[in-house]
């Protein structure tokens, strides 16, 4: 007898030869929470734990190579998608997933670590706005991201900005709106889920010192693993959360640069 299969996640996203951010953080994560990842590379970074220094694209067709291969083949039960470093790119992985509307989809399109595509950035913002977001379940996007993506363009932006912005996006076709560093007391972190019925959940957590690079990644590829196991997505959220928070404080300094979260603590034997 064939033993059951781990969920199978098809990931779009970059690869990171740090594998704090992109295809490789998202295997780590996955794999915690017992899915298998499908990588599917858009674009190849350069860079160490201190910054990206460069992003190289893939073509457009050899990112839809990869996708349609794996899709033929296996049975996926989620998409996550990452890095997108193209317009070509977004493009080609909007018509994929538009075959498979059923399947949850977790949209995590901005990195701090990635630098600016100069002219091409608000291109490729556009082509995530109008192609991506109205087919997303859940999408992750920190408060100053949000408002990029909204074009209202404001820094700090107040809380009833947020749901303003939100709202905007949700009108637009995404079921969820993860909005983490929402308006806080003190030195907490707020995140807050949003649908179309205003507010679903708002969690606070205590700021974990120290220079990071890969939790957002972390957050929303184990919301995609949890959604693929079935979860409902207000549970898949606070799960993810509690899963990022203590990867974080279990974080490593594995070069002269940031910290990256440890995706792995749950195996270690303690001291």
């Amino acid at each position: 007898m064939q033993n059951q299969i781990s969920p199978l996640i098809l990931s779009f996203g970059a690869s990171d030869p740090v594998a704090s951010i992109g295809l490789q953080a998202d295997i780590a994560s996955f794999t915690a929470m017992g899915c298998h990842g499908l990588p599917v590379t858009t674009c190849i970074l350069v860079g160490d734990t201190s910054q990206v220094d460069d992003v190289y694209p893939l073509e457009a067709d050899l990112v839809v190579e990869q996708a349609r291969t794996i899709l033929e083949d296996m049975p996926v039960v989620a998409f996550k998608i990452g890095q997108i470093a193209s317009v070509e790119n977004a493009t080609a992985i909007a018509e994929i997933v538009s075959d498979y509307p059923d399947l949850p989809l977790v949209l995590d399109p901005f990195s701090s670590s990635i630098p600016d595509q100069g002219p091409d950035s608000e291109d490729i913002l556009l082509a995530i706005r109008e192609l991506l977001i109205p087919q997303t379940t859940l999408l992750l996007l920190s408060a100053v991201e949000l408002s990029r993506l909204a074009e209202t363009w404001k820094e700090g932006p107040a809380e009833e900005d947020i749901v303003a912005d939100v709202m905007y996006l949700i009108d637009s076709g995404c079921e969820y709106v993860f909005v983490t560093g929402t308006p806080a007391e003190g030195n907490d972190v707020a995140n807050t889920l949003f649908n179309e019925s205003g507010v679903v959940r708002n969690d606070h957590w205590q700021r974990i010192p120290g220079l990071h690079v890969g939790s957002g990644n972390t957050l929303a590829a184990s919301i995609a693993a949890l959604l693929a196991n079935g979860l409902e997505i207000p549970d898949a959220v606070l799960e993810a959360q509690e899963f990022t928070m203590a990867a974080i404080s279990h974080a490593q300094r594995l070069g002269m640069g940031k910290l990256i979260p440890d995706r792995n603590f749950w195996a270690k034997e303690p001291e």
